[in-house]
């Protein structure tokens, strides 16, 4: 019989990037010959505390993945419930996804309640321990959470080092984020940027994803102020839903007099529409305050897009220097200066080492990393 495996995690209906990992994932897992599924959420953030327009797709479910939308973030009755089901349905191996304190008491207390059956090892994906936004409860919401798990897989320096502040004394390892290959093969760049309504003869750098402080979208809009004296026609699209305040942004923007050198399309970005973004693009740039992994770059690589990020977290391991492309520092001068840099380099001179770098990014190895540690001996204090 092949052994069960339970990924905890958000999954469709719910959208985003945290969605795209556990179908993959999953997908990955049943390749491998696991019977595996996913519990997601029912209620994932309450609305009051969501930023965005949505937390829902109306793009179809993934096919051939079974997906249960039961956890209430909020309701601890449901967490017992839950809990108590995962007990009596005794998978060999959960995995479950933290990326965020608020959620650690709800997975904190399914996962207690779920090893009752003294059967069931639970690995946990950290995507980030110490949050990017600091709020009250994230101490001991993240310290419950912990400790009911039996080994960890962070996928950044910068996580590994917080989440040994909280454990010391279970496994943990570190592992790459595989590349996101589902969205379809890149296309070539004059498909994309007709499809998009872009033109061929300018020179697109690209910000993509949801629009928060710590990504540092003002910074690059700063950085485009001192690009825009480059007599190369640069333009700056930003792709994606903003997630705090839109007018401090419009404002900045009218500030620095930048809006003729930008392309704004500050709405959230279809799975479906992803890959034209990525292919419409020469260079993509993160411009990061902080940070800790990015799904951005594994979505870069796929699409063979290299990349400008800085200097911060675990990206400049991800993206080697002068290769795969250019690390800068997190203010608009260097920013500004690695962008001039790399359209004087010019995009074939990074493309044969980023094609070379993207064959180590593969989702059979997540999975056997995931396999590995859940193989150790634990100390199962909760």
């Amino acid at each position: 019989m092949a052994k069960q495996v339970v990924i905890i995690g958000p999954a469709h209906p719910l959208r985003g990037g945290l969605s795209t990992f556990d179908h993959r994932l999953c997908k990955q897992f049943k390749e491998e010959g696991y019977d595996c599924c996913i519990y997601s959420f029912s209620l994932l953030y309450p609305s009051f505390l969501f930023p965005g327009t949505s937390q829902y797709t109306t793009e179809p479910a993934p096919e051939g993945i079974e997906i249960y939308s039961v956890i209430n973030s909020i309701h601890p009755l449901n967490w017992l419930q839950v809990g108590n089901e995962l007990n009596r349905l005794k998978p060999d191996l959960i995995v479950v996804r933290f990326w965020l304190p608020l959620i650690g008491p709800a997975l904190g207390t399914i996962l207690r309640r779920a090893k009752k059956n003294g059967h069931t090892k639970v690995v946990a994906i950290t995507d980030n321990v110490i949050p990017h936004e600091k709020r009250p409860g994230d101490t001991p919401f993240t310290r419950y959470f912990l400790k009911a798990c039996d080994a960890f897989v962070t996928m950044s320096d910068k996580v590994m080092t917080d989440l040994r502040k909280f454990v010391t004394d279970k496994p943990a390892i570190q592992a790459k984020h595989p590349l996101y290959d589902t969205f379809g093969d890149p296309i070539p760049k004059s498909a994309a940027r007709a499809h998009l309504r872009l033109k061929d003869n300018e020179l697109i750098v690209l910000f993509f994803g949801f629009i928060r402080k710590y990504k540092g979208l003002d910074i690059l809009l700063e950085a485009m102020q001192l690009v825009k004296k480059d007599p190369r026609p640069i333009r700056l699209l930003v792709a994606g839903e903003y997630y705090e305040d839109e007018a401090e942004y419009n404002k900045l923007i009218s500030q620095l007099g930048i809006a003729d050198v930008l392309i704004m399309r500050t709405q959230f970005i279809p799975d479906s529409e992803v890959k034209y973004y990525l292919c419409a693009a020469d260079v993509v740039v993160q411009p990061y305050r902080n940070a800790t992994q990015s799904g951005v770059t594994p979505l870069a690589y796929h699409f063979e897009a290299p990349m400008i990020v800085t200097n911060v977290g675990g990206l400049p391991d991800l993206v080697p220097h002068d290769k795969v492309g250019l690390v800068c520092e997190p203010n608009p001068a260097s920013i500004a200066a690695a962008i001039s840099e790399y359209f004087d380099k010019g995009e074939q001179y990074f493309l044969p080492h980023l094609r070379t770098e993207k064959q180590k990014y593969s989702w059979q190895v997540l999975v056997n990393n995931i396999t590995d540690i859940a193989a150790l001996p634990t100390n199962n204090k909760s």
